[in-house]
C-alpha cells in the first residue's frame, strides 16, 4: 500500500493521472531507506543487552504504537540476568549469594505493565528482579509505526516520484515500474530533502 492516495496526488504536486506504480515503488524505496518492512504499524521482536549499571534499552523502530484491541505497544517482555561481564559487577559478595539461590541465565516473563516506555524515543526502563539483581538481557515483542501517515512522509513520497520522473533513464513510459530499477537510482531519488523528511523514521539499528 502506498503512502499517497490518488485523491492526494494533486495536493502534493503530482498530476492526477500519475500511475499508482510510481507511488507503490516510491513507498517501497522509503521502507528500504528507513530499514523497516513498513512505516505502518508493524510487530517487531528484538533481543537487546542492557547497559551496565542501567535498566534501560532503546528499541530500534519508532514510534511505539498500540494496535487495537491492545492498549500498550508492548506485547510481551522476557528478561534474564547472567553472570556480568568484566567491569559490570555491582557487589560481588551479594551477587554470589544471590546466584546460589537462583538460576542465572534463565528467561523470566515480565508483566508489560511493570516496564516504563516512551513512545517517541523507544526507551524502556525495567525494574530489578525479586532478588535485587539487574537484568542484563531482554527480549521484547512490540508494535511500532505510524497510525496516521504524516505530511512529511507524503511529501517525501511525492518528491521521490518527481525525482524519478526527472531522471532521464526513468522518464519513459512503462506498463509497470520495477522496484529494483528504482533502487538502482536510489542515491539520486532519495535526495537530501527527502532524507530530512524521513530522518525520524529510520531504524536505530540495521536489521
Amino acid at each position: 500500500m502506498g503512502y499517497l492516495q490518488p485523491t492526494e496526488y494533486a495536493l502534493y504536486g503530482l498530476t492526477p493521472d500519475t500511475s499508482d506504480d510510481w507511488i507503490t515503488t516510491s513507498s517501497a524505496l522509503i521502507d528500504s531507506y528507513c530499514r523497516r518492512p513498513s512505516l505502518n504499524p508493524t510487530q517487531y521482536e528484538e533481543r537487546l543487552r542492557l547497559t551496565a549499571h542501567a535498566q534501560t534499552v532503546i528499541l530500534s523502530y519508532l514510534p511505539l504504537v498500540a494496535m487495537a484491541p491492545a492498549t500498550s505497544p508492548l506485547i510481551s517482555v522476557n528478561a534474564r540476568y547472567a553472570r556480568p561481564r568484566r567491569g559490570e559487577m555491582i557487589d560481588p559478595a551479594y551477587e554470589q549469594i544471590a546466584w546460589a539461590f537462583s538460576l542465572p541465565g534463565s528467561w523470566n516473563a515480565m508483566a508489560v505493565g511493570t516496564v516504563d516506555y516512551f513512545a517517541d524515543t523507544g526507551e524502556l526502563t525495567f525494574p530489578m528482579n525479586i532478588l535485587g539483581l539487574p537484568y542484563n538481557e531482554v527480549d521484547v515483542t512490540y508494535t511500532a509505526g505510524l497510525a496516521v501517515i504524516p505530511d512529511a512522509v507524503k511529501v517525501a513520497c511525492a518528491q521521490i516520484v518527481k525525482n524519478a520522473q526527472a531522471t532521464p533513464a526513468l522518464n519513459v513510459k512503462y506498463n509497470r515500474l520495477d522496484t529494483m530499477q528504482m533502487e538502482y537510482f536510489s542515491n539520486s531519488l532519495i535526495d537530501a530533502q527527502v532524507q530530512r523528511f524521513l530522518a525520524p523514521y529510520v531504524a536505530n539499528r540495521l536489521g
